[in-house]
């Protein structure tokens, strides 16, 4: 397999890599991480066996739609493939390797402005992606929607609760899930909040520091109202007031952003409950009836 990946990386970089040592480092659920090294050059490679989803390849597609944005750095996408003649065949992503180092309240405040300034680009007419992809070892379901509302209610919370439904995990009856899509629409139906490219999956463990300043990883991307990403990044431990604080410097805070933060967080909440089972289911009924009573 290193021999197969290290000639892609070649052909790829225009110089000369023979993978001379690799550390398999912690990583995701669904993959394996390692670092991979010769005498002159270092890669992070993430690993896992070949099927049809191929969501490695969505991984890539995401990092590149943020680093083009030159608002906010990512590892950049070196190479993604599958090995040839392997028994199973093994699906890989080799990225720059970054050497993170402890970020300061400074840090967070440069982390604010920057993801202020991947909202703010303007090169989105409608909300979505043009197809599925993954939010950690989920599917994500996507397609290109007109209306914000209409997009959140449908292919966020309507198709999460679905997976929950079709695993065991939701109440179906008396029109459960469409009363829910249906409250979830109206609460939004007066907001069509600019169209912005989003990490998708801003959580803690997704961002990072380097020498340069931030740098993002792990998205699950689509265009969408940038309120969503800070909703996710108040949400499991989240990040300092100092991330807040630079990014409403750049792009104040909307006050209605209270409002609509419980739906936001939702979506998280009931991809979590289908990863992770009834803490979340729990967690998730409590803020459907909140949103319910406000």
């Amino acid at each position: 397999m290193w021999h197969f990946i290290s000639e892609h990386i070649s052909d790829k970089t225009q110089q000369f890599f023979s993978c001379q040592k690799a550390e398999q480092v912690s990583g995701g659920d669904t993959h394996d991480s390692y670092i991979i090294k010769d005498t002159t050059h270092r890669y992070f490679v993430k690993t896992r066996k070949y099927d049809d989803t191929q969501q490695l390849s969505h991984e890539a597609e995401g990092l590149t739609a943020i680093a083009d944005t030159q608002t906010i750095a990512t590892p950049k996408v070196i190479c993604h493939g599958i090995t040839a003649n392997e028994t199973p065949n093994i699906e890989y992503l080799v990225l720059s390797h970054v050497r993170f180092i402890e970020p300061t309240a400074p840090d967070y405040f440069t982390l604010g402005q920057q993801l202020a300034m991947l909202h703010a680009v303007n090169a989105y007419t409608s909300y979505g992606w043009p197809h599925d992809n993954y939010i950690g070892a989920s599917v994500q379901t996507n397609g290109r929607m007109a209306s914000w509302a209409d997009f959140f209610a449908e292919k966020r919370i309507g198709s999460m609760l679905e997976r929950l439904a079709s695993n065991g995990l939701w109440p179906t009856e008396n029109g459960n899930i469409d009363t829910i899509v249906t409250k979830v629409r109206h609460l939004l139906s007066l907001h069509q909040p600019h169209p912005s490219l989003l990490h998708g999956d801003l959580w803690a463990g997704n961002a990072g520091f380097n020498k340069k300043g931030p740098v993002l990883f792990d998205p699950a991307v689509y265009v969408g109202d940038a309120e969503t990403d800070l909703a996710m990044a108040e949400l499991f431990g989240g990040f300092p007031q100092t991330f807040f604080e630079g990014y409403n410097q750049h792009t104040p805070i909307e006050k209605n952003y209270q409002l609509r933060k419980p739906i936001y967080q939702l979506y998280h909440i009931l991809n979590h409950g289908l990863l992770f089972g009834t803490h979340y289911i729990a967690q998730a009924r409590q803020v459907i009836d909140d949103i319910y009573s406000s």
